[in-house]
């Protein structure tokens, strides 16, 4: 599973970087603009925390292709290794043909059809983003699209990757895994629950007392080895 960061928010991202396994992160229009900083600012803080190897996306606005075109063609100027998302619009797959073949890196966004993927898929898209939680939320059935497009890409043995998005909880992570999502951007919040379980903390917690009544309060393994 590749796991990435939804988030424009650097104290989130550093505490992530930190802590996980993390292969990059993911923005949007709105992320970005809920940090009410400049685009150049936060995606150079953002490369700075995450260093050059992990993967850092970045979406283009332009409602024609040429526009998104010469968006991404500036996007990838000012950071070489960034990762273009274009949504599965009309002009957006036709931007995706254009930016395949200038040898860009895309994210296909704003997925909510196997349709949509695979399209995006076959215009040279390398992940394909689908809305988990907005499906669920009209009865769609997020994690079924979900499966259905890993299958597709299976059928045509496809290289696009599932970057499976916009979760509310962690039993919509488990079920994308499940199909066999390679991998899901997740927000800090739910990202953090993915850990959580009391019976894990109740257990560590016996641990330490247990040791703690035997070898005192405080001691680590380097003290008593």
């Amino acid at each position: 599973m590749i796991y990435m960061l939804d988030t424009a928010n650097l104290d989130a991202i550093r505490r992530a970087v930190d802590l996980y396994p993390l292969a990059g992160v993911t923005t949007n229009p709105t992320i970005i603009a809920k940090e009410n900083r400049t685009l150049r600012e936060i995606l150079l803080d953002i490369r700075e925390i995450i260093g050059e190897t992990r993967m850092l996306h970045a979406q283009v606005l332009g409602t024609t292709a040429e526009i998104m075109l010469k968006e991404a063609r500036a996007l990838c100027q000012f950071d070489p290794h960034i990762i273009i998302k274009v949504p599965v619009t009309p002009q957006g797959i036709k931007a995706m043909k254009l930016m395949k073949a200038d040898g860009m890196r895309i994210t296909a966004t704003a997925i909510l059809t196997p349709q949509q993927a695979l399209m995006a898929a076959m215009a040279g898209a390398e992940f394909l983003a689908p809305y988990v939680n907005r499906l669920d939320n009209i009865c769609s059935g997020g994690c079924s699209v979900v499966a259905d497009i890993t299958q597709l890409i299976a059928t045509y043995q496809l290289s696009a990757k599932v970057l499976a998005a916009s979760f509310k909880n962690v039993q919509q992570v488990h079920e994308v895994a499940k199909a066999g999502a390679q991998s899901v951007t997740i927000a800090p919040d739910v990202f953090d629950q993915l850990l959580n379980h009391p019976l894990t903390d109740s257990g560590v917690a016996g641990f330490v007392m247990d040791w703690n009544g035997v070898y005192g309060e405080g001691k680590t393994i380097l003290d008593v080895l």
